[in-house]
């Protein structure tokens, strides 16, 4: 079951640099919300605290409110690890895990989860890459390192891995930037299939890929460089494209500038 996210005057640091300020939006279930903008205005640094990675850094932190479903995840009594459960990531290079066979990088995050039978294993493993859109390429050779598979494949193995413990949200920090236009159209495809069971959140520079791909957009931007980033604009994706109401946006998206 997926769910929605509202984050309200959220401000990340590294140390005592602010990188984002006072960003507040509500991310909507069952779809999938990009966030553009120029490279260092805070996307990236956003999109790993929804899932409490960013507190991994040491000396960052975070102030302000996320809500999954009206629950604080930032809450004293949460556990990040459970929320890094339920809100699955996926990394900008494919980062299979070397040493282990493809069956086994599926099932990585299982077994720390606790005891599942051999069987149920499978079950779970095999439906994990069907719905990753790899189990017909790799079926044969499951036991075969995961490293060996080409670059998209590998992210769609990531990809497998990420909802093979059933997280209600997947977060994808630019998926796409380092493979082919083949493979990132397979990757934006199983995309469109995915959204139907999780809220799915992009980070993208590829404009073109934010507005195939999503249903709502959030631009984001720096005042000037040293300051901290903040959402300019957040609308439908569809709006956004056409009709935007910020000139920055407008000049971002038309490629004046970033």
């Amino acid at each position: 079951m997926s769910k929605q996210i509202q984050v309200s005057g959220l401000d990340a640091y590294y140390g005592s640099h602010k990188a984002i300020e006072d960003v507040s939006m509500t991310i909507e279930p069952r779809s999938i919300t990009a966030f553009i903008g120029p490279s260092g205005c805070g996307k990236s640094t956003f999109l790993r605290t929804l899932n409490r990675m960013h507190e991994v850094i040491p000396g960052a932190r975070v102030e302000g409110k996320v809500l999954l479903d009206g629950e604080d995840l930032y809450a004293p009594t949460v556990e990040p690890v459970s929320v890094r459960r339920m809100i699955g990531m996926v990394f900008q290079r494919p980062n299979p895990f070397p040493t282990m066979s493809i069956y086994e990088n599926v099932a990585a995050g299982l077994r720390l989860n606790g005891r599942v039978s051999k069987s149920e294993m499978d079950g779970i493993v095999e439906e994990s890459l069907k719905g990753a859109n790899l189990w017909n390429e790799v079926k044969d050779r499951l036991n075969k390192p995961g490293a060996g598979l080409s670059g998209g494949q590998q992210q769609r193995l990531c990809i497998a891995r990420a909802i093979a413990v059933r997280p209600q949200v997947l977060l994808m920090d630019e998926p796409c930037s380092a493979l082919d236009p083949i493979s990132t159209l397979a990757i934006e495809d199983l995309m469109a299939k995915l959204k139907d069971q999780y809220t799915i959140v992009i980070v993208t520079h590829n404009m073109q890929q934010a507005a195939r791909v999503s249903d709502r957009t959030a631009f984001f931007n720096l005042a000037e460089q040293g300051k901290p980033g903040k959402v300019v604009e957040m609308d439908e994706t569809s709006r956004m494209f056409t009709n935007p109401s910020q000139k920055a946006t407008e000049d971002y998206i038309t490629g004046r500038f970033g």
